[in-house]
């Protein structure tokens, strides 16, 4: 029987056990934290779990007057503009572990019962492969006893961790990574968050609405560089106009405490207090002392892993998947380099990773969705596109709704109207963006987007009502 070893249990390591067991493999999964890895226990499920709260509040909050409905409040006359909803931070922040917890022993029971092995450790190539083609794992309990593992093949899926910087070092009480908010006990009156990427851009918007005074310190010039240019214009529009403090072009140097309070000092000289900071500065790959360049892997300049489409290494018979491979930080693309190695090695029909269909969601308020080519890939001559925009104030649902920002954008193919790429700026906009991304995914054409029945009234009927948009340019042979 094929034995195979996966060090690491997040979505690239769990998924990838699951493909290798139900394909006959014996399959060994080496973990020290739990099934889920990072995704479940300190980062994806709890960070949405948070924001689903904090989604209420926003959506309270900015819709229940225009909407009609009435809140009973005994606040006096002259407080009456005061917020009459509140959150406990807590009790929010239990039922985020609770939930974390719950996932992580529903993923290690469906990986046993389909016949994997969990093994509990620190798990680190025993060097290059050996005469016969195998190769050792050595693993490492708690208590620091070693067991080595033979293996046919190995996958390496131990994700990341999040970048420090040396004077803006974490204290788990006042000075945060993201790892660690959920430790909180109360809500931080005012909160600093270093680092505009998504991660940073999510925790301020939702500490924002569960009623912190946040700061987003932003080293570039705008929040959200990395996302569509209309999509982040939208979203840094709504943090502004909610009361968020965004400072852009700003470096942090360093975060301290001082008593009760953090001192952030910037690039530029000036110092920003707030009670507590939050680091979000991205993440580094969790590939010290496993053993991996000596034992023939590759690694980038970044320590991230080097692989190819079905995601092997530099090594014979060593594949990585997920955010160890510095690819693309999604649960879903590691998940799928996971399958995608288990296909390759054992024989499966397997087809190459292909990024251009891959489906991400920014969950802030307004959502930020994407597939396939972006609008940066126009501007820069990589793809001849067409590209039409509709704010969704335009749709009736919005309206209906109270939904004021926001829109769908697509990108066609001149000629044949295939659709390459989309973005929806919307609430939900990770549940609208799926039919662009089949679309994106079957070579679908606007004309058939637009043919399709959508319910009216809707927010996706924004998507057909583009599509129609782009075909009638098509036809009428517009650029």
């Amino acid at each position: 029987m094929t034995r195979i070893v996966i060090i690491g249990g997040g979505p690239g390591g769990y998924e990838a056990a699951l493909v290798g067991a139900q394909l006959g493999a014996e399959v060994t999964v080496v973990d020290c934290d739990g099934l889920g890895g990072a995704s479940v226990l300190t980062d994806c499920v709890p960070s949405k779990t948070l924001i689903a709260t904090a989604e209420v509040m926003t959506t309270f909050d900015s819709s229940y007057e225009e909407l009609g409905i009435v809140v009973a409040d005994d606040t006096p006359p002259i407080e009456q503009a005061a917020r009459v909803v509140g959150v406990d931070l807590g009790k929010v922040n239990r039922r985020v572990k609770r939930l974390a917890l719950a996932q992580s022993h529903d993923i290690t029971a469906s990986v046993t019962r389909a016949g994997a092995r969990v093994m509990r450790g620190r798990g680190k190539l025993g060097g290059p492969q050996g005469i016969d083609g195998t190769r050792d794992v050595i693993v490492t309990a708690a208590d620091g006893t070693e067991t080595i593992l033979t293996a046919d093949a190995v996958l390496i899926a131990t994700g990341g961790t999040p970048r420090e910087i040396p004077d803006a070092m974490p204290d788990g009480e006042r000075i945060l990574n993201w790892t660690q908010v959920y430790d909180l006990e109360e809500l931080p009156e005012e909160l600093i968050v270093v680092g505009s990427g998504v991660t940073g851009a999510e925790f301020a918007g939702a500490y924002q609405a569960l009623g912190s005074r946040v700061t987003l310190v932003s080293s570039r010039d705008r929040v959200l560089p990395g996302e569509d240019p209309d999509a982040a214009a939208v979203l840094e529009d709504v943090f502004r106009r909610r009361g968020m403090n965004v400072i852009g072009r700003s470096r942090a140097e360093s975060a301290k405490r001082v008593g009760d309070r953090v001192e952030v000092t910037l690039s530029d000289g000036r110092v920003i207090s707030g009670t507590h900071c939050l680091m979000a500065v991205g993440a580094i790959p969790n590939t010290k002392d496993m053993n991996l360049e000596e034992s023939g892997v590759r690694l980038k300049e970044s320590g991230h892993i080097w692989t190819d489409k079905v995601s092997r290494t530099s090594s014979p018979g060593v594949y990585a998947a997920g955010d160890v491979t510095g690819v693309f930080a999604l649960a879903s693309v590691a998940a799928m380099q996971g399958r995608i190695a288990m296909y390759h090695f054992l024989g499966d029909a397997v087809a190459p990773l292909n990024l251009k269909t891959v489906s991400s969601n920014v969950f802030t308020d307004p959502e930020i969705a994407t597939v396939g080519y972006t609008q940066a890939d126009v501007d820069a001559g990589k793809i001849d596109a067409r590209v039409v925009k509709l704010p969704l104030l335009r749709n009736p649902r919005a309206k209906m709704q109270g939904i004021r920002d926001g829109f769908v954008k697509l990108f066609c193919r001149p000629g044949t109207g295939i659709v390459v790429g989309g973005v929806v700026v919307s609430p939900r906009a990770s549940e609208l963006i799926h039919p662009i991304s089949i679309a994106v995914d079957n070579n679908l054409t606007v004309e058939q987007i637009a043919n399709a029945f959508t319910v009216y009234p809707s927010l996706s009927g924004s998507i057909a009502e583009v599509a129609r948009q782009l075909h009638t340019r098509k036809t009428a042979g517009e650029a």
